[in-house]
C-alpha cells in the first residue's frame, strides 16, 4: 500500500517515526499480538489511526471534545509563569501614550491581563480543534490535518505589511491565527496534490506558489491563501438580484470550485477535495448576486449555499462572520427553502435571523426596542440560532450597546427598585436578583423566579423534581422505554452498589449553574466546586437524580448537556464518574463523565446541585 502522506509526513520530519506517541502504538500492538512494523511511513499511519480514533470517533459527544480541548490547552496555550515582563511593560507604555499617566500594575491587574492571553488562546485554538475533528473536515486525509494542526502550532500573529505569520513559542501571548476554512481547504488541496505527485492547477504559471509548495511550509502556504482571498464589498452585499444554481450530486466539482475560489466565502468548499466529496454526498445549491462588472445572466458573487445530503438539508452557509447568512440575503434564503421538504427545520433560523437583522436596524435609526425584541436579544426563552459556525457577532455587538439597568425591569416587568444588584438591595419587595451569589440565598431567595449572576449571561436555572420510590432497574426500563439512551458509562454506574435511590418519594429542589457563577473565572478543582456550593446553601445531589431528571427534561434543546454535582460513582472502567445529561443529532442521553477531586472544570460547564433542605 502505497503511503503518500505519512511519507511526506517521514520527509518533513525524520524523527517522527521515533517519538514517544508513535512508539507506544508500536508497544500497544506488539502486547495485543498485532503486527508491527519498523517502517516510518507504516508506523506513523499506524499512530494517525489512533489520533483519527480518539478525535472523530466521537463527533457527537462535547465531554470527549473537551477533553481534547482541555489536553491541547495544557500542552500549547501559554503559561502564567511565562508571560514575559516585556508585555506588562507594554501595557504601561500604552496606558501613557492613552493618556492614562504613569500606572502601576497591581498583581490583580496583572492577573486579569493573564487570563484575557489565556482566554485568547484557548479560544482560538478551540476553533482549529473543533473543525478539524468535525465532519466539515472530512474530505482532508488525517496525515493532512495533522501537517497542518502542527504547522499552525508554530505559527503567532499575522503581519499585514510582511504578509506573513510571525513565529511562535512558549512566551508568544498573542492568539492562534485565525481559522479560514476556504483558505485551508485550498492549503490542504495543494499538498495533497504534491504528496500524491498530481498536478496542480495554476502552479506552473506562479513560479512564487511552486517555491512555496516545494518547501512545503504551512505557515507560508496559509498566509499566501489568505492573501489570494478578495472579500466581498459591503456596497455589494446591498443588492441580492441574482439567481440559484444547482450543482448536482456526482457531478464534475471543478465548476463549483472555480465559482468559489478567492471570493471569500470562507467556505471549506472552496477547496477541491471537499467539493468533491460534498457532491457525492448530495445536490448543492449556491445563490450569486451580480457584481458591478457582471454581465446579465452571469452573477458571479457567491451569497449563499444549500448543502443537501441523502435527499436532506445538511447545512446553509452565508459569506457574513462565521459563515452566517449577511443581513440583506435572508429573505432570499428564506423562499428557497419553502422547495425542500424539510425546508420547515430551518424556519426558527430564518425568523431568528429576519428578527437579529431588525433589532440591528432599529439600534441603527436610534429606536426604542419593544419588550419582546429584548428577551429575543438576551435570549430568555430560547437560543438564536443562525446558519453560522458559532454564534452570530451581532448578538454581542447589540447586547453591548445596551444599558442593562434599564432594560432588565422591561425584560421582568416591574420597577427599578424591584431588581437587587447585590445583598444588600434585596427586601421584600424584589422581583429578580441581579449579583454575586451569597451563603444561603437559594433559601433566602427560593420565591425568586428571576436569578442571575449578571444580566443576562448568568441566568441561575431551577428545577422541582421527585426522586425516589424506584429502583435503578425501574428507572433503566423506564428511560429506554420513553426513547432515551443510557450509555455503558451510565448504565454501569447506576449497577453500582452505591447507586441507591431513596425508597420513598420525596421532592428535590435542584439549582443549575456555571463553575464562572461560583467565582471561577478561569475554572475550578471538582473539589473547589463542591466546597464553595456548599458554602452557597447547597448540597451534593443524590446520584439518583440523575436517571430522575433525565426523563424529566423530554425537552432538552438540542446541543444541551451538563453535569449532576454528586459524589462519584465508578464506572465500568473503574473511573470516579458523575452522570451528565445531554441533546445531539443522535438522541436524548443519559452518559457518565469522568470526575476525580483533582479534575479541572471549564468555566463555562455547568452542573445541577440540590438546596439545603
Amino acid at each position: 500500500m502505497k503511503r503518500h502522506g505519512e511519507q511526506f509526513l517521514h520527509q518533513k520530519d525524520s524523527g517522527l517515526h521515533t517519538t514517544r506517541p508513535v512508539e507506544h502504538e508500536q508497544k500497544r500492538k506488539k502486547m495485543k499480538g498485532e503486527k508491527t512494523s519498523q517502517k516510518p511511513a507504516e508506523k506513523i499511519s499506524d499512530w494517525l489511526k489512533v489520533i483519527e480514533k480518539t478525535h472523530m470517533g466521537h463527533e457527537d459527544d462535547p465531554v470527549v471534545l473537551e477533553r481534547i480541548k482541555n489536553y491541547y490547552h495544557k500542552e500549547h496555550v501559554i503559561k502564567e509563569n511565562d508571560i514575559p515582563e516585556s508585555y506588562f511593560e507594554n501595557q504601561k507604555r500604552l496606558a501613557r501614550e492613552q493618556g492614562h499617566g504613569d500606572i502601576e500594575l497591581t498583581p490583580e491587574m496583572k492577573s486579569q491581563l493573564t487570563e484575557v492571553i489565556v482566554t485568547d488562546q484557548e479560544t482560538t485554538l478551540d476553533n482549529w480543534v473543533e473543525y478539524l475533528s468535525s465532519p466539515d473536515s472530512d474530505s482532508f486525509p488525517m496525515w493532512s490535518k495533522y501537517w497542518a494542526f502542527a504547522g499552525m502550532l508554530k505559527l503567532s500573529s499575522f503581519d499585514k505589511e510582511k504578509k506573513a505569520f510571525g513565529k511562535r513559542d512558549k512566551g508568544t501571548v498573542a492568539p492562534f491565527p485565525d481559522l479560514n476554512r476556504e483558505a485551508l481547504a485550498y492549503v490542504v488541496d495543494s499538498i495533497n496534490k504534491k504528496a500524491s505527485k498530481k498536478d496542480i492547477p495554476g502552479e506552473a504559471d506562479n513560479p512564487d506558489f511552486q517555491k512555496l509548495l516545494q518547501g512545503a511550509n504551512f505557515g507560508k502556504l496559509y498566509s499566501y491563501a489568505i492573501e489570494s482571498i478578495i472579500p466581498t464589498e459591503e456596497s455589494e452585499l446591498t443588492s441580492t438580484k441574482g439567481e440559484w444554481i444547482k450543482y448536482d450530486q456526482n457531478s464534475n466539482h471543478m465548476p463549483l470550485v472555480e465559482s468559489l475560489q478567492g471570493q471569500g466565502t470562507g467556505w471549506c468548499t472552496a477547496g477541491e477535495s471537499t467539493a468533491q466529496s460534498q457532491l457525492q454526498g448530495g445536490d448543492f445549491y449556491i445563490y450569486y448576486s451580480y457584481g458591478k462588472d457582471d454581465k446579465k445572466g452571469k452573477p458571479t458573487i457567491p451569497r449563499a449555499a444549500i448543502r443537501m445530503e441523502q435527499g436532506k438539508i445538511a447545512e446553509i452557509r452565508g459569506v457574513a462572520e462565521q459563515q452566517n447568512l449577511d443581513s440583506y440575503i435572508s429573505p432570499v434564503v428564506q423562499e428557497k427553502l419553502t422547495e425542500f421538504e424539510d425546508g420547515k427545520e430551518y424556519e426558527k433560523k430564518t425568523e431568528d435571523m429576519k428578527k437579529l437583522t431588525e433589532i440591528e436596524r432599529k439600534t441603527e435609526k436610534g429606536q426604542k426596542l419593544t419588550k419582546g425584541e429584548l428577551v429575543f436579544l438576551y435570549e430568555i426563552d430560547s437560543p438564536i440560532k443562525g446558519f453560522g459556525y458559532q454564534t452570530d457577532p451581532r448578538i454581542k455587538e447589540l447586547r453591548d450597546k445596551r444599558n442593562s439597568k434599564e432594560d432588565a425591569p422591561i425584560v421582568f416587568e416591574c420597577t427599578p427598585r424591584q431588581i437587587a444588584w447585590s445583598k444588600d438591595e434585596v427586601n421584600e419587595d424584589t422581583k429578580a436578583y441581579i449579583g454575586t451569589l451569597y451563603t444561603n440565598m437559594f433559601k433566602e431567595l427560593s420565591h425568586l423566579e428571576h436569578i442571575y449572576t449578571e444580566f443576562l449571561e448568568g441566568r441561575i436555572k431551577k428545577y422541582e423534581i421527585k426522586i425516589g420510590g424506584k429502583t435503578a432497574q425501574q428507572l433503566e426500563k423506564e428511560l429506554e422505554e420513553k426513547g432515551f439512551k443510557i450509555h455503558d458509562y451510565a448504565r454501569s454506574m447506576m449497577k453500582n452498589p452505591d447507586f441507591v435511590p431513596a425508597k420513598k418519594p420525596e421532592q428535590a429542589d435542584l439549582v443549575r449553574l456555571r463553575v464562572r457563577d461560583l467565582g471561577f473565572e478561569s475554572g475550578a478543582k471538582t473539589e473547589q466546586i463542591y466546597a464553595k456550593a456548599e458554602e452557597l446553601g447547597l448540597e451534593l445531589c443524590p446520584p439518583e437524580v440523575g436517571p430522575h431528571l433525565r426523563l424529566e427534561l423530554a425537552d432538552q434543546p438540542d446541543g444541551e448537556w451538563f453535569s449532576v454535582g454528586m459524589k462519584q460513582i465508578s464506572d465500568s472502567d473503574g473511573h470516579p464518574s458523575v452522570f451528565y445529561l445531554r441533546r445531539g443529532g443522535d438522541g436524548r442521553w443519559l452518559h457518565g463523565y469522568w470526575t476525580n477531586p483533582g479534575h479541572h472544570w471549564n468555566p463555562g460547564h455547568e452542573l445541577v446541585f440540590r438546596s439545603r433542605k
